[in-house]
């Protein structure tokens, strides 16, 4: 059997380390981990749960089914504990939907590195159908419709750090129920919408019955280390395959972190408050990144959730986006290439992660979280200097002329 090579969000992560520990200063905009500390309430809970080393359900403790549904119908998604299904990440999950719903898969392009990957190790047809922030077009999907399972979507979007409009939701939903396609939404930024004025619509809302939403602590509460996730399911099919297939793989998540994420999902205050510090945080200092592009003359959509930019290099002097991130780490920036999430490589397109800029330990991103601008922080500031200093160097050498 061929072994997969290792996902490159990871091994872009995996490089910037090597390159400190080698002393060459990396600016790290590759690798999307929430970058905040983790709230205290949180590590007293997991303390006080420790004793709980049982395996448990396979499906999750029922404290924590039940504090997911209360989450997602505080959000208008409908959802009650027996819809719940806990694994270690919602990465385990998507996994687990892909391979129980079986059949053709229909992809955002771009999208998350993961997606196909996954598809893959199931041998499953996968088709990347293009659209706009994490949501296939429709009319394309729909041309699909007959080879199709599944159609994946992104709310909010990873790469592109953009919310899809809530019309073209609603026509990926219309195409699903045409073609009976099982909807997998994953929302793992959902939390992360910059702007509340943002409109955003999970299809779950809108085709209940045939979507299934995945979710975590990941990237709200930076608990990624924590490896604990949750999906609602519209009905005992595929949740009961889900179920059987975690049972042989995963035997159920670790029971304290599962206590821990039970608390998170009632949303307390004070995590409720983390969580909005941690918005402006991140639309902070991705604003500032994006400031930066575009005052190079490279194009940049605003950024509207989580800590990604898209930016695009078209006219720059390089055959593709692989030699462009290349270019760029020799510089000392990290990046990762469009293409890494099914983009045209000709495209010159880099997914920029803008989190692990907030500091190097605990007391600078607490800082960071609490400072009104904190691009002006000493150690934001320094990075964003190295920054824009490569990005100066690069258009010097490779980029077009601004005039």
């Amino acid at each position: 059997m061929k072994a997969s090579a290792v996902s490159p969000t990871l091994a872009v992560n995996e490089e910037v380390a090597r390159r400190r520990a080698a002393g060459l200063p990396t600016v790290p905009l590759g690798f999307g981990e929430a970058g905040i500390p983790v709230h205290p309430m949180l590590t007293a809970a997991l303390a006080d749960a420790a004793p709980a080393a049982g395996y448990g359900p396979a499906a999750g403790i029922p404290e924590l089914r039940e504090a997911a549904a209360g989450y997602w119908t505080r959000r208008g998604v409908p959802a009650e504990a027996a819809d719940v299904v806990a694994a270690p990440g919602s990465k385990a999950l998507l996994w687990a939907v892909l391979g129980a719903a079986g059949g053709g898969v229909a992809l955002p392009k771009p999208s998350w590195v993961s997606y196909a990957a996954q598809a893959a190790l199931h041998h499953l047809p996968c088709h990347l159908v293009p659209g706009a922030a994490g949501v296939p077009d429709a009319d394309r999907l729909d041309a699909l419709g007959p080879e199709l399972s599944t159609v994946v979507l992104t709310l909010p979007d990873n790469p592109t750090g953009a919310v899809a409009p809530p019309e073209a939701v609603r026509a990926v939903c219309e195409v699903a129920e045409k073609h009976n396609l099982l909807i997998l939404s994953d929302e793992i930024y959902r939390d992360l919408v910059h702007d509340s004025a943002t409109p955003f619509l999970s299809p779950a809302e809108v085709a209940p019955e045939r979507t299934v939403v995945t979710t975590g602590l990941s990237k709200n509460l930076a608990l990624g280390g924590w490896r604990i996730g949750v999906a609602r399911f519209p009905g005992a099919e595929p949740r009961d395959a889900v179920i059987g297939m975690g049972s042989e793989v995963w035997s159920a998540p670790a029971q304290p972190v599962q206590k821990v994420a039970a608390l998170a999902f009632t949303e307390p205050s004070a995590l409720r408050d983390r969580i909005d510090a941690s918005r402006r945080l991140h639309s902070r200092v991705a604003t500032a990144v994006a400031r930066i592009l575009t005052g190079a003359g490279v194009t940049c959509p605003a950024p509207q959730a989580g800590f990604y930019l898209y930016p695009d290099f078209s006219g720059w002097a390089v055959r593709d986006d692989r030699e462009l991130a290349a270019r760029l780490l020799d510089l000392g920036v990290a990046t990762l290439p469009g293409s890494a999430f099914g983009d045209d490589p000709g495209a010159l397109r880099l997914r920029i992660a803008t989190s692990l800029l907030y500091g190097e330990n605990d007391e600078q991103r607490h800082q960071a979280l609490a400072a009104a601008d904190p691009a002006r922080l000493p150690w934001i500031a320094a990075q964003l200097d190295r920054f824009e200093n490569a990005l100066r160097s690069a258009h010097e050498r490779f980029g077009p002329s601004l005039g």
